[in-house]
């Protein structure tokens, strides 16, 4: 048997936390980071700024005057930036709703074929009261009012 230079000690190694020595230890460790890993990707994701469902955003959003030719019969837009959806069920009746979704609270997404989406889990919102249509939302979206003067409408 040859004796190789320079050998380095065994105390030189780094030392190695209990439980890490040995298949089960290591095994428990990949399990805590698979499981948070998991947890992470259940979380909500982000939702971008700006308005989605039908035309650009308007700096004042919703709170401020918004033209009614901005809301689409049978859609509706969201202003993220206030938190806010803004429909028209039907010609000339206009609703609004807080946009934050009672779930997990993502901003809605998009209003179509008469529903509010809420693209994080899909929860459905119907467009004209707000109530659930379709989970995993608890609740409805919380109204909030309308006043049309003219051709604009604010929501308070």
């Amino acid at each position: 048997m040859t004796e190789r230079p320079n050998a380095a000690d065994p105390s030189d190694e780094p030392a190695v936390p209990a439980g890490f020595t040995d298949r089960r230890g290591i095994l428990k460790v990949a399990g805590v980071v698979v499981g948070a890993g998991a947890l992470a990707a259940c979380s909500s994701p982000t939702v971008p700024s700006g308005t989605t469902g039908g035309g650009s955003g308007s700096s004042g959003g919703a709170a401020g005057g918004i033209p009614t030719s901005e809301i689409p019969v049978g859609g509706g837009k969201v202003f993220a930036d206030t938190k806010t959806v803004v429909t028209q069920p039907k010609a000339g009746t206009f609703k609004a709703f807080d946009a934050v979704c009672p779930h997990q609270g993502c901003t809605v997404g998009s209003v179509e074929g008469g529903q509010i989406v809420c693209p994080c889990h899909g929860s459905h919102f119907d467009d004209s009261t707000g109530a659930v249509v379709a989970g995993p939302a608890p609740t409805g979206l919380t109204p909030k009012t309308v006043k049309v003067s003219g051709s604009t409408l604010t929501v308070s």
